[in-house]
C-alpha cells in the first residue's frame, strides 16, 4: 500500500475545510471519543437508573423493588436462570469439542465446517427457533416426506422449557468455539512438542495439557454463553411465550405489549435486573481471564498435532452430522414449510410452489418494507461504524492514555449487556423532545439506528484497534513534524491502511444487524419494521409459511455476505473472519 508522505501532502494545498472549527492538538480527538462513549454507552444506562429508582428525578425506589421482588419477576428470573445455566452448559460441551477437534486433529475440512458453525450463529435465534419448530412440528414437510411426522394434534416437543435449553445450546455454541480457538492461539507448539517427547498420547496431551492451560477460556466460554443466553430474546418468545414459559426479556416485552408507555417504570425495573443478572456473568467471566496467570511468550502457536489414522472418516463424518443437526436440517424443513401451499400439504413435485416467496418479496407490503428497512438500518449502522471506527481506533491507541480501558469499558455496555435493556434505555431517553430542538426521535427510524450504532460499536472496533496496534508511528510522526492536520492524517495516512479492518468489520456488524429482533422488537414502530419483527408477527399470527419465506430469504442474504468476506479473506488481517482457522 502507498502512503502519501507528509511532504506530498504539503505540496497539494490541502488545507483544513473549516479551519475555525479545527480540533485542538491533542484534545479535540480524545474529547470526541470520551463524547460519543458517553452519548452511547453511559448516558442510555444513567437514564435507565433514573427511571427505576428515581421516577419524576424524586429518589423513590419504592416502586421498582416492588416490581422485582413481585412473584412474575421472581419466576421470570429463576426460568432466566435455569435455561441460561443449562444451555450454557450444553454450549460448551458442544462447542468445546468441536473447537478441540478441529484445532488439534488432521480431521478434512476444517474450514468448511468451521464456516458452517459460525453461519449457524449468524442465523438468527429466532430464525434458529422457527426452523427447530418447524422441524419437529406434526405437519412438518421433512419429516412427512421421510414417513416419521408426528399424529396431528400433537404438542410440539420444542415448546417450553427443554425446548429453549436444546436450541440455545445448539445456537450458542460457536460462541463458546470461537473463544476456544482464540485461546488455542495462544498456546505454544513447544508444549505440546515436550509432552510428546516424554511419549504422552494424543488424547492425554489435550486431557493434561491444553484443558488446564485453557481454564480461564472455557470459564470465559461457559459465562458468555450464560451472558447470551440470558439476554437471547427470540428463542424463548418462539418456544417460551405460547406455553406462557416466561424469561426476563419476554416478561419485560409482555409488559409493554399489554401497557405501552405505561409500563416504562416497571419494564426499566427488570431491565436492571436483567443487567443485574447479565452483570454477574460479566464480572465473573472477567475475574476467570485474569486468573489466567502471566503470558507466554510464543514462537510458534499450537498446530495440529492428533493424527487420527483409520478414524479421521468418522471424525468427520460426527461434526458433519452435528452440522445437519444443528443447521441443515432444520433450515430443510423451513424450506419444506415456505415451499408448500398450505400446512399439513406434503412437500412433493406437484405440490411445490414459490408462492409464498412471491408474496413476502413482492406483493406484500409490510414484508416488502421489512427487508428495505433491514437493509437500511443494518446497511447504515455498518457504514457509520466503518468511518467512525477508524478515528475511534487512533483516538484510542494513540491518544487516550490512562482513560482508554475507562473508555473501552463504558463502549462495550450496550453490546455486553443484553439488548432488551437497552432498548428500554433508548425508549427512555427518547420518549420525550430532544433538548434545544424540540423534537423526538422516538418512533422513527432514527431511534432503531442510534441503538443499533450504539450496540455494535464494540464490534466494529475490533478489528481496526487490532490494526492500529500493530501500525509503527513514525508515519504520524513524521506527519506531526511537517505540520499535517489531524484530519488530513487521518484521512491520507490511518485510514489508508485501517480501511480493510474498517471494511470487514463494518460487514460483520450488518451480519449481526440484519436479522435483530432483541432490539428492534421494543423500537419499532409502524414503517419501520424489520425482518425480525415481521417474522415473529407472522409466526405469532398462524402464517408460518409466510414466516417460514422471510427466514430462508433472510438466511441467503446472510449467506451471501459471509461467502463474499470469505472471498476476500486472503487479502485480509489474520484472525478476522472467525471461520479462517
Amino acid at each position: 500500500m502507498t502512503l502519501a508522505a507528509p511532504a506530498e501532502l504539503r505540496q497539494t494545498g490541502i488545507r483544513p475545510v473549516l479551519p475555525g472549527l479545527a480540533l485542538p492538538a491533542g484534545l479535540g480527538l480524545p474529547a470526541l471519543v470520551l463524547l460519543c462513549a458517553t452519548l452511547f454507552g453511559a448516558l442510555p444506562f444513567l437514564r435507565l437508573l433514573v427511571a427505576a429508582f428515581a421516577p419524576g428525578w424524586q429518589f423513590a425506589p419504592e416502586a421498582a423493588l416492588a416490581e422485582i421482588s413481585s412473584r412474575a419477576a421472581v419466576n421470570a428470573t429463576l426460568h432466566t436462570f435455569e435455561t441460561a445455566g443449562l444451555s450454557a452448559l450444553g454450549a460448551l460441551l458442544i462447542g468445546g469439542m468441536a473447537a478441540i477437534l478441529l484445532a488439534v486433529t488432521d480431521v478434512r475440512g476444517k474450514r468448511p465446517l468451521a464456516f458452517a458453525l459460525v453461519f449457524s450463529m449468524m442465523v438468527a435465534p429466532q430464525v434458529a427457533a422457527l426452523a427447530f419448530l418447524s422441524l419437529f412440528a406434526p405437519n412438518s414437510a421433512l419429516l412427512g416426506i421421510l414417513g416419521l411426522a408426528p399424529a396431528p394434534g400433537t404438542p410440539n416437543p420444542l415448546l417450553g422449557r427443554g425446548g429453549i435449553i436444546l436450541v440455545m445450546a445448539l445456537h450458542h455454541a460457536p460462541l463458546v468455539a470461537i473463544t476456544l480457538w482464540t485461546g488455542l492461539r495462544s498456546v505454544p507448539h513447544t508444549l505440546v512438542e515436550a509432552a510428546q517427547m516424554e511419549g504422552a498420547a494424543p488424547a492425554t496431551i489435550v486431557a493434561r495439557i491444553l484443558l488446564p492451560v485453557l481454564r480461564p477460556q472455557i470459564m470465559a466460554a461457559a459465562l458468555l454463553a450464560f451472558v447470551a443466553g440470558i439476554g437471547n430474546f427470540g428463542i424463548p418468545a418462539l418456544l417460551g411465550l405460547p406455553v406462557n414459559y416466561l424469561t426476563l426479556p419476554t416478561l419485560i416485552y409482555r409488559r409493554l405489549s399489554s401497557f405501552g408507555p405505561a409500563g416504562l417504570p416497571d419494564a426499566a425495573a427488570l431491565s436492571l435486573l436483567v443487567v443485574l443478572v447479565a452483570g454477574l456473568g460479566i464480572v465473573a467471566g472477567l475475574l476467570a481471564t485474569r486468573r489466567g496467570g502471566g503470558k507466554v511468550e510464543i514462537e510458534r502457536p499450537l498446530q495440529p498435532f492428533w493424527q487420527l489414522g483409520a478414524a479421521r472418516p468418522f471424525v468427520a463424518a460426527g461434526l458433519w452430522l452435528l452440522i445437519a443437526l444443528k443447521l441443515g436440517l432444520p433450515l430443510l424443513a423451513l424450506l419444506g414449510e415456505a415451499l408448500t401451499p398450505a400446512l399439513g400439504v406434503a412437500l412433493t413435485w406437484q405440490n411445490l410452489t414459490f408462492d409464498k416467496f412471491a408474496e413476502v418479496l413482492l406483493r406484500q407490503d409490510v414484508t416488502v418494507r421489512a427487508f428495505r428497512n433491514s437493509f437500511f438500518f443494518a446497511g447504515s449502522a455498518a457504514v457509520l461504524l466503518a468511518l467512525l471506527s477508524i478515528a475511534f481506533a487512533y483516538g484510542l491507541e494513540r491518544r487516550m492514555g490512562k482513560l482508554r480501558r475507562v473508555v473501552e469499558v463504558v463502549i462495550e455496555l450496550p453490546y455486553a449487556l443484553p439488548g432488551v435493556v437497552l432498548a428500554i434505555a433508548c425508549i427512555l431517553m427518547f420518549l420525550k423532545p430532544l433538548p434545544l430542538i424540540g423534537v423526538s426521535i422516538y418512533a422513527t427510524p432514527f431511534i432503531i439506528l442510534f441503538a443499533y450504532v450504539a450496540r455494535f460499536l464494540p464490534l466494529a472496533l475490533k478489528a481496526p484497534v487490532a490494526a492500529m496496534a500493530q501500525i509503527e508511528a513514525h508515519h504520524e510522526e513524521a506527519a506531526k513534524l511537517d505540520g499535517v492536520t489531524l484530519w488530513q492524517m487521518l484521512r491520507f495516512i490511518v485510514a489508508p491502511i485501517l480501511a480493510p479492518a474498517a471494511a470487514v468489520s463494518g460487514l460483520m456488524v450488518f451480519l449481526v444487524a440484519f436479522n435483530e429482533l432483541t432490539v428492534s422488537a421494543l423500537l419499532w414502530s409502524s414503517g419501520t419494521e424489520t425482518l425480525g419483527v415481521v417474522l415473529f408477527s407472522l409466526k405469532e399470527a398462524g402464517l408460518a409459511g409466510e414466516a417460514a419465506a422471510v427466514a430462508i430469504s433472510a438466511c441467503a442474504v446472510i449467506l451471501a455476505v459471509m461467502l463474499g468476506l470469505d472471498a476476500l479473506g486472503r487479502k485480509l488481517p489474520a484472525n478476522i473472519l472467525p471461520w479462517r482457522i
